[in-house]
């Protein structure tokens, strides 16, 4: 992701979410230094539109994925799945020990998601999102051999 991709992303930002990222936050993740920002394209001969991204945090060996969006029309054709194959795989190779993240108690679809990648409910925060006060269910991957070869066989 670039400054460049930031309005387009805020569209799909603002598509996605009750409580949407201002751009000032996608500009500090940009600007920090444990901030790892990637966007989805569609190549098409005339255009290359921005489809979806992930901003995840790589601190240390662990990892956080903060932000994660597909736009309306290109759900449930594969992009979040290809998203995180793709962060994990940078992950796996940058010796990541474990990645975390936090989702809606209601978005059982994004749970789904990522319990297809071997991520485990390790927790609830209770009252997390500020603007209905739901839970967070948090769930982890530990990198490890045996997940490690799940990840790589899945395309």
């Amino acid at each position: 992701m670039s400054p460049l991709d930031i309005n387009e992303v805020l569209k799909i930002e603002d598509e996605s979410f009750p409580k949407p990222w201002a751009a000032s936050l996608f500009e500090k993740e940009l600007k920090n230094p444990f901030s790892l920002s990637f966007v989805a394209r569609l190549n098409k001969k005339d255009s290359s539109k921005l489809i979806g991204y992930i901003v995840i945090w790589l601190v240390a060996e662990e990892a956080h994925i903060l932000n994660i969006a597909v736009h309306p029309d290109y759900r449930r054709k594969g992009i979040g799945k290809r998203l995180i194959k793709f962060i994990m795989d940078f992950l796996l190779n940058k010796s990541t020990r474990a990645v975390y993240l936090e989702v809606r108690d209601s978005n059982t679809a994004a749970q789904k998601l990522y319990r297809g990648f071997g991520f485990r409910e390790i927790g609830i925060r209770k009252g997390y999102y500020s603007d209905n006060k739901e839970d967070a269910v948090v769930m982890g991957f530990e990198m490890n051999i045996t997940q490690n070869l799940k990840l790589k066989s899945q395309k």
